[in-house]
This record gives structure tokens, C-alpha cells and sequence, in this order.
């Protein structure tokens, strides 16, 4: 069997079900194949295992793969199993016989890839055995890992630095899905890559909705968003090991199929519960940030914050395990001015004076993100050093519901006046329920015990309800008006500057209370609308079909899949074909029972017609040297000088230069591609469609990868044929 890069689409369909590749994708493969270290910063949900995966059967030898996680190891393993990939893994879950039989396997050259843990991969006697191997390629999955100044630092990662040694000439591939620029840095130094490619996708996840509201009463709230949602399946991520746990009880009691998963428990009983939630025999995971990497879920529909995460990175890695598989899906935080005072005392209690600095710093911009009145998409990308284009991102609060403003001077002077009464009156503060039941006028036992009921600012503030009286309050201790202590039980004082408020009676503006978010939109990105019975259906017989070979129903297939499935009724085999995720081996085993049930649905229920609901990808932003780039082109120097002058290989000067396509930059390719071959290139995608980017380089003899991805570029902002065949593709 021929193993060159030109079997990649035909190897990418056969073991896979896909037909094209999503962004980046074939060229991190093409640079593995040829040798090439690589660093790839691909999103969560952005294909970043099959960029080893791929290459592992495209030639003859060992892939192996460093994974921080037993469950992630045995979740790939299990998932490759099941397309038809002869893959295994070694750590302590296995026994000395099971261990044994792989050892005895990889020894026969039975294998294309093995998982290894860090720790395991280091051991003298595995790296002696792997050094008699055909090893063509080490994979370093969450490479963050290995960088102190990422958000989930593991030493164990640190033993990583010795593998060049222990393989000099093997190539290494390090991935992550999320890395600030000083943690790549440390990645490309501390893995020793050798003048890597590096691929940068963008941090934007259009199927993401985010959400930010006021905690109030949170476990009233985290019942009504999760009683508005049905059967899907979520994450609520909780700051002390004691809210998961309780938080997950209160949810079964109250009928929900919630667990706990916290650093707290016993080993087993985290995998169980993994499992549990993995299988959806648990439909909402309440946990502490442990449960963070291997969550290889692509179906969880919703990520909750039940208290604010103390950085913005450790925030976008949670909410990314959200909608892996492209469906729309949804991230809401339950924000609390308190919660960032607990965290700041957290910070103060640390011991190195630099470690506060920089926690305190990432807490600050994480607080800067909850209060934001602007675009949350924007905040995030921001923090990454990537820009929004301008305008709506139609897929967080601030843009689809933006909160109107109102003049609050008097409620403002109401409220803070109200806290220095009950100050002056009783000598001590109280918290912000408290405040709001004086001015509401509430009748209760606390207020009598103390005369509250006596003072002047009683039932002063009827204009508003509770819970608005309520926001105002928070939006009071945003603007730093009001301080709040959760040492003396979240007690209300004034600032200085609510003090001089008082005093000079300015101008106060607020923002009125969130307003319910619409759901009424015309389509989301990632959309796949469909004959939701048939859905619910496939989605049975998918978990059956799951619980018998003991795997997690998304190793069967994808709700991506299923949702095709109901979309077009595929009763044949070679419509079955035309499903994502469908490859050979996942035909033969899966394809005649789901047909079958297709079938039968429709000698019951008529056909139903679906348009189309693409929803527009938004154009990337340029990066600085990719721009730099761009100046010198137009400036008239050639593309092999740009290289030469700014010690760049020629292919990354081409990358840039279709960037500056793909970002809507006018760009002239008659200086890049003559006429003679752009005819060519024109009748090669003709034939071939605009997604096999591999297949037309080799039908015009291998034709400059770059200047092809340039001309498809060009194509793709004129309109041309070919832009359909590389929009389903991506």
C-alpha cells in the first residue's frame, strides 16, 4: 500500500469518515511527513489528534503519544479502535499481564500508536525498548504542561526536556489548545524543537454562546438554566470541593442526574464517576477544576461557572469543553463581586511576593472580563493577543442583549445612604440581602431585633424590586462605591469613594438588570437543523449500540453524525458514506443497524425538506508579522527576498501572504503565479474540489504547496466554484 502524503484524503475518508481537512490540519501533517518539528496551538475541538493520527498511517513505523491522563488515553484508544487504527497504551491501570501482552505487541511492530504518560515514557527500561522501535514521531499532547507559567503546570512534564537526547533524529509534534505567547516560548525552548513549524489557529469558538449574569440565589439559577435544557449534557464548575459535592447532591435530590468529581476523591471513585459522565449515565458533572484535561466529550452542550475562576485562561480552557463537536453550545458564568474578594485573600495567603503579583494580575482580568459591557468573544481573543473584527459576534450577552443604561443617582444615594444608616444606628454592617429588605420595607424578626425597621431609609426604595435593588447593589461594588468583606460574612461597607458620592451628590449611570437572553434567532454557528424525532431515535439506538461494546456512546458516533443522519435519511450505503465520521470500518459495523432504524422511522413519518443555515465564518485578523510581510510584498520586494531578509523559510512567507487573503487584504497573485499556471491549477481544483489541497499538488507534479493555498485563498474571496467544496470540508 502506497503510504506517500498523496493517500492522505483517501487514508483521511477510509479511517476517519471525512472528507477534507479543517484549517491547518494538512499542512501540520504535510510538515510532520517531511520530517519537520512542529508546534500547533489548535482550539479546543480543532482536530489537533489527528495531526498525529494521520501521519501514523501514512508510513510504516511508531507514533508515540505523551498524554497527561489514563481516561484521555484509553478514550483515543478506544475511539481509534473503533475506525479501524491499531492502537494501545501503557500506565497503572493495566495489570502485569495486560502490560505485558502490549510490551509483546509493540515488540511484533503490531501497533501504529502508543500512549505513554510523561512519567512512564521516561522510565530507562521503556525509553530502552522504544529506542529498538521504528519510532517516526513523538507526540506531545497538552504541551502547556511543561511551561511553569501555564495554567496547569505538571512537573512530571519537566522530563520531557530529555527526549532529544534519547531521540535525536525523531521529529516532535507539540500540541495544546491554549497558550499565551510566553508559554509557547517555553515550550519550543524547553522541548528542544529544532527550528519548528508553528501553527497558530484562532482562539475563536463561533458555536460558543458566552453569558455572563449577577449570582443571585445561584443554585435557583443553576436549576432553571439546566430545567431549560433538557437531556443535554454539562460541566458546572465549582471553586471548593465542598460546593461540588453539594451542589451535585441538592441536583439529585431535586431529579437531575448530577456527580461530583473534585482532587478530594479516591482515584477509583473519580474514575468512576468520569465514566459515568462519559457514558451520559450522568447528565451534569458539578467539579472543581480537576476535572479538566481528558474530558474528550465532544457532545457537552453547556459549561457552567458557579464561582469566578481565578484566570482567564483556566476560564477559556473550561468553557472549551463545550461543544467540541462544532454543535452550537452554551457558557455561562454566575458572577459575585465576593467571589473575587475570597479569591484576592486566597492570593495574599501565598508566600512568594511574584507568584501574588501575577495571580493577582490574572484574577483582575478575569473580573475585567464578568464586568465587561462589551463583547466577551472580543475580551477573550484580546487576552490572546488576537483581534475581533469589528461588530456584533452575534454569540455572547453584551451583543445579542445589550443592557441599556438609566441615570442612578438616586438609587445609588438611596443605597449607600441605607448602609451608613444601619452603621451609624447599630454600629455594625450587614450584608447586601440585608440592605435591600430595609429598603423594600421587608417585615421580618432580624429587622425588629435591631429597630432597622425605625430608620429613615425603611422602605424608601419601592421604585425597585429585590432582586433589581439587588443588582444595583453589585454594580455599586463594581464601580467601587461599595466594598464587601467575606471575612465578616460579605458585610457591606462604604469606599472613600462611596463616601465622597455621598457627600458631592454626583452623577451616577448604571446598567439596568440583565434582561432573559433571546433565543429567537434566525441560526447559530454550527447549526444543524433536522428531523429532531429521528434524532432522539438514532440517539437511542446509538447509546445501545454503545453500552454493548462498553464504549461511550460518542465512540459509535458523533451527534454531528446523527444530526446528518436526520437531516438527509441516508438508507443506502453509499448515502450512508456521505455522513461525517463515517469511514470503513464504522460502515461495516454500525451502518446497517442505523439504515435499518432510518428506515423504519420513515414507513412512519413522512420526509422533511431543510435549507440551508451556514452561518459566516468571521474573517481572521492579521498578525503583526504576517502584516509586516504583507507591506514588504507591496513595497515590490519578491517573496524569496522577504524570506531571505527576514530568515524565513519561502513556505512561511506564502502563509502569509494567503492570510492576508483569507483577512480580506487585497493582494496581487499575477507577480505569484503565471497565467499558464493558473490554468492549470484552476482545471487541477476543478477536479479535484477545493478541500484536496494534497491531491492538486500532486496532479501538478508538486506544485509550491503555499502559492496553491494562495490561489485557493484568492478563489475563496472572489466567490469562485471551489469555495463550496472547501467551506463543507473546513
Amino acid at each position: 500500500m502506497d503510504h506517500g502524503p498523496a493517500s492522505l484524503l483517501p487514508l483521511l475518508k477510509r479511517y476517519f469518515g471525512f472528507d477534507g481537512f479543517r484549517p491547518l490540519q494538512e499542512a501540520i501533517i504535510e510538515d510532520s511527513l517531511a520530517g519537520r518539528d512542529v508546534f500547533a496551538l489548535l482550539p479546543t475541538g480543532g482536530g489537533k489528534s489527528l495531526c498525529y493520527q494521520l501521519p501514523a498511517l501514512a508510513r510504516p513505523g511508531l507514533t508515540v503519544v505523551v498524554s497527561p491522563l489514563i481516561a484521555l488515553m484509553k478514550d483515543q484508544v478506544d475511539a481509534l479502535h473503533a475506525s479501524g487504527i491499531a492502537a494501545t497504551y501503557l500506565n497503572s491501570s493495566l495489570s502485569p499481564a495486560e502490560s505485558q501482552e502490549r510490551l509483546r505487541g509493540l515488540r511484533e511492530d503490531r501497533f501504529r500508536l502508543l500512549y505513554l504518560a510523561p512519567e512512564r515514557l521516561m522510565v530507562p527500561g521503556v525509553l530502552a525498548d522504544l529506542g529498538r522501535r521504528p519510532v517516526n514521531l513523538i507526540a506531545i499532547d497538552e504541551a502547556h504542561c511543561i511551561s511553569e507559567w501555564g495554567h496547569d503546570f505538571r512537573p512530571e512534564y519537566r522530563q520531557l526536556t530529555e527526549l532529544r537526547d534519547h531521540f535525536p533524529d525523531v521529529p516532535v509534534m507539540a500540541l495544546t489548545a491554549t497558550a499565551t505567547p510566553r508559554v509557547r516560548e517555553d515550550i519550543v525552548a524547553l522541548l528542544r524543537l529544532r527550528e519548528p513549524r508553528r501553527y497558530v489557529a484562532s482562539f475563536n469558538r463561533p458555536n460558543l454562546l458566552y453569558r455572563v449574569v449577577a449570582k443571585s440565589r445561584a443554585y435557583r439559577q443553576t436549576r432553571a438554566f439546566l430545567n431549560e435544557r433538557g437531556k443535554d449534557s454539562g460541566i458546572v464548575y465549582c471553586l471548593s470541593r465542598k460546593t461540588a459535592d453539594t451542589l451535585a447532591a441538592h441536583l439529585q435530590s431535586d431529579g437531575t442526574a448530577a456527580g461530583s468529581y473534585h482532587a478530594g476523591m479516591a482515584s477509583q471513585d473519580r474514575a468512576a464517576q468520569q465514566e459515568r459522565f462519559l457514558r451520559d449515565e450522568v447528565r451534569v458533572m458539578c467539579a472543581t477544576i480537576a476535572f479538566g484535561m481528558g474530558i474528550n466529550k465532544p457532545n457537552v452542550r453547556f459549561v457552567l461557572h458557579y464561582d469566578l475562576p481565578k484566570n482567564v485562561e483556566g476560564y477559556y480552557q473550561e468553557t472549551g469543553r463545550a461543544g467540541r463537536d462544532g454543535l452550537p453550545s452554551e457558557c455561562l458564568l454566575l458572577f459575585d463581586a465576593a467571589d473575587a474578594v475570597k479569591l484576592k485573600r486566597f492570593i495574599d495567603q501565598k508566600p512568594d511576593a511574584e507568584e501574588r503579583r501575577i495571580a493577582r494580575e490574572q484574577l483582575d482580568r478575569m473580573v475585567q472580563y464578568a464586568e465587561s459591557a462589551g463583547c466577551r468573544r472580543g475580551e477573550l481573543l484580546d487576552y490572546f493577543g488576537e483581534a475581533l473584527p469589528p461588530g456584533s459576534c452575534g454569540g455572547c450577552d453584551n451583543c445579542l442583549s445589550p443592557r441599556a443604561s438609566f441615570d442612578g443617582t438616586v438609587a445609588a444615594q438611596k443605597f449607600l445612604s441605607c448602609i451608613y444608616r444601619i452603621r451609624e444606628r447599630s454600629g455594625f454592617g450587614v450584608g447586601l440581602h440585608h440592605v435591600v429588605a430595609v429598603l423594600t420595607g421587608a417585615v421580618s424578626e432580624k429587622l425588629r431585633k435591631w429597630g432597622h425597621e425605625r430608620l429613615s431609609t425603611y422602605g424608601i426604595g419601592h421604585e425597585h424590586n429585590r432582586d433589581e435593588w439587588a443588582a444595583i447593589g453589585r454594580e455599586l461594588m463594581r464601580q467601587g462605591f461599595v466594598s464587601q468583606d467575606p471575612a465578616r460574612f460579605n458585610v457591606l461597607d462604604l469606599t472613600e469613594e462611596g463616601r465622597a458620592l455621598l457627600r458631592e451628590r454626583r452623577r451616577v449611570t448604571l446598567t439596568k438588570a440583565e434582561t432573559p437572553l433571546r433565543e429567537a434567532r434566525t441560526s447559530r454557528a454550527g447549526e444543524i437543523a433536522c428531523d429532531e424525532p429521528l434524532f432522539e431515535r438514532l440517539r437511542t439506538l446509538r447509546k445501545h449500540l454503545a453500552d454493548a461494546r462498553d464504549v461511550p456512546a460518542y465512540i459509535v458516533f458523533s451527534d454531528v453524525a446523527l444530526r446528518q443522519m436526520a437531516r438527509s435519511y441516508p438508507t443506502q450505503e453509499t448515502e450512508f458514506m456521505r455522513i461525517a465520521g463515517v469511514g470503513q470500518a464504522k460502515l461495516a459495523e454500525f451502518g446497517p443497524a442505523f439504515m435499518a432504524e432510518i428506515a423504519a422511522f420513515l414507513k412512519e413519518h413522512p420526509r422533511r425538506e431543510f435549507s440551508e443555515t451556514k452561518v459566516p465564518a468571521a474573517r481572521p485578523d492579521l498578525g503583526d508579522s504576517a502584516r509586516e510581510t504583507l507591506r514588504r510584498f507591496r513595497a515590490g520586494q519578491s517573496p524569496e527576498h522577504i524570506a531571505e531578509q527576514r530568515g524565513f523559510v519561502l513556505g512561511t512567507v506564502y502563509a502569509h501572504l494567503a492570510q492576508a487573503i483569507e483577512a480580506g487584504e487585497p493582494v496581487e497573485i499575477g507577480t505569484l503565479i503565471r497565467p499558464e499556471d493558473e490554468r492549470a491549477i484552476s482545471e487541477a481544483f476543478d477536479a479535484l474540489g477545493g478541500a484536496n489541497l494534497t491531491g492538486v499538488r500532486e496532479r501538478l507534479d508538486g506544485y509550491d504547496f503555499g502559492l496553491l493555498r494562495i490561489y485557493r485563498a484568492a478563489c475563496l474571496q472572489r466567490g469562485d466554484g471551489l469555495i463550496d467544496a472547501v467551506v463543507e470540508a473546513d
